[in-house]
């Protein structure tokens, strides 16, 4: 039982950690390019809608709640900027998942055995749905940058 005791303190200290780390990451991801571009099969989301994403995505647990790292005034506001900065946000939180899925191994290490891998995977498996909701978002926040950047265009082509 104390080791998995062990594992349940290291994947909570990884798991606070970094989320932690995770403020002091530049926001200068790439979503068009590996990894976190849309790919064909995904459909710009309709194949997490086929899995039913709308119905359970805003009922799992969110961090940011917790610890924001977003300003008020960004999140607040209407903007192709505001879009583009909660894409970069999608992309981070699709890296920490990422990390924390590889981060589950080491509990292999504190707990040997069937038990230690059953949790390891439990862990691990349990980031997917976060991805999934990242990258379901990601394209529809691309696409409402875009929008967003033509009606200002247009708007300032009236002035």
């Amino acid at each position: 039982m104390r080791r998995f005791w062990w594992s349940a303190l290291y994947l909570a200290a990884v798991s606070l950690l970094s989320n932690l780390a995770a403020a002091f990451v530049p926001r200068d991801f790439h979503p068009d390019r590996f990894p976190f571009r849309s790919y064909t099969f995904e459909g710009q989301g309709r194949f997490y809608e086929k899995l039913g994403i709308r119905k359970w995505k805003d009922r799992v647990p969110d961090m940011s709640k917790f610890l924001p790292s977003l300003p008020r005034k960004a999140v607040n506001s209407r903007s192709a900027d505001r879009a583009r900065l909660l894409v970069q946000e999608t992309c981070l939180a699709e890296l920490v998942h990422l990390c924390l899925m590889a981060l589950a191994l080491p509990v292999l290490f504190i707990w040997p055995g069937w038990k230690g891998a059953v949790l390891a995977a439990v862990y691990a498996l349990g980031n997917v749905p976060f991805i999934m909701i990242q990258r379901y978002n990601r394209p529809r926040l691309l696409r409402l940058a875009e929008k967003l950047e033509r009606v200002k265009e247009r708007a300032l082509e009236h002035v």
